[in-house]
């Protein structure tokens, strides 16, 4: 699938509000965060993937992933501010396997979340989806780190949900790191289940931005490319939600 070409974010939001999705490659990513700020501390954004807490709610079913989350509250203009730490929620409308539940996830670290990088992230998003959503002031924003692992005997699961939506407006999936796997390719799919597309995040800052409220997207399984070596996908997804 060809990437966005790149343009200013007018053309940027038109482009996804037209087909309800938008793979981005990571070179082009890049140079839209960097109209946000700086992605100087990189190297430390990105190896804090290595320190995620076990997913203990999904281990309770047989399945293993790492993660941290924090909240924010962003308005359409100024500050990005987080939020005191709190559960995750999705009805059972959107998660078959873990809805109607409040999970609480190990918080992000203040020096991540406070960190150039990820101030970088989500001042484009808000930027970006405020483009499509021209009256709405503010946003209630997620965002999950994950590490999919994949191992000899047992398959990566990024979306062990299935194709799902995530109950928001808006998505971002970013990747931070790929490391000794295959597949985990995305696709996206129309409300009566027809695919609209696929794509597979391979290099760093590829990024998928989905409209929730029109399509639903899901990640195939990952495995090892060398059962004898560790094998794991890492992402940033950050979601945004109208409040006001």
């Amino acid at each position: 699938m060809p990437s966005l070409p790149l343009s200013d974010h007018h053309e940027f939001a038109r482009s996804l509000h037209d087909s309800g999705f938008r793979f981005v490659a990571g070179a082009d990513m890049r140079t839209h965060l960097l109209q946000h700020g700086s992605l100087a501390d990189w190297d430390a954004f990105a190896a804090s993937w290595s320190q995620l807490a076990p997913d203990a709610y999904l281990a309770q079913v047989g399945r293993h992933r790492r993660r941290r989350h924090a909240v924010f509250r962003a308005g359409r203009e100024g500050a990005i501010e987080r939020q005191a730490h709190q559960p995750h929620y999705q009805s059972l409308n959107y998660n078959a396997l873990q809805g109607d539940i409040e999970r609480w996830f190990e918080p992000v670290g203040d020096e991540i979340a406070q960190g150039d990088s990820m101030r970088t992230v989500l001042a484009f998003c808000r930027d970006f989806f405020s483009a499509l959503a021209p009256q709405t002031s503010t946003w209630h924003v997620e965002l999950h780190q994950f590490r999919i692992e994949a191992r000899a005997d047992q398959e990566g699961q990024p979306t062990p949900e299935g194709v799902h939506r995530d109950g928001v407006d808006y998505v971002l999936v970013l990747l931070i790191d790929r490391h000794n796997i295959l597949s985990g390719t995305t696709t996206i799919h129309a409300a009566d289940g027809a695919e609209l597309g696929s794509f597979t995040l391979t290099a760093p800052l590829d990024a998928a931005l989905v409209d929730d409220s029109r399509v639903f997207h899901g990640v195939t399984t990952v495995t090892p490319q060398d059962p004898q070596r560790e094998a794991h996908r890492d992402v940033l997804v950050v979601t945004f939600r109208k409040t006001a």
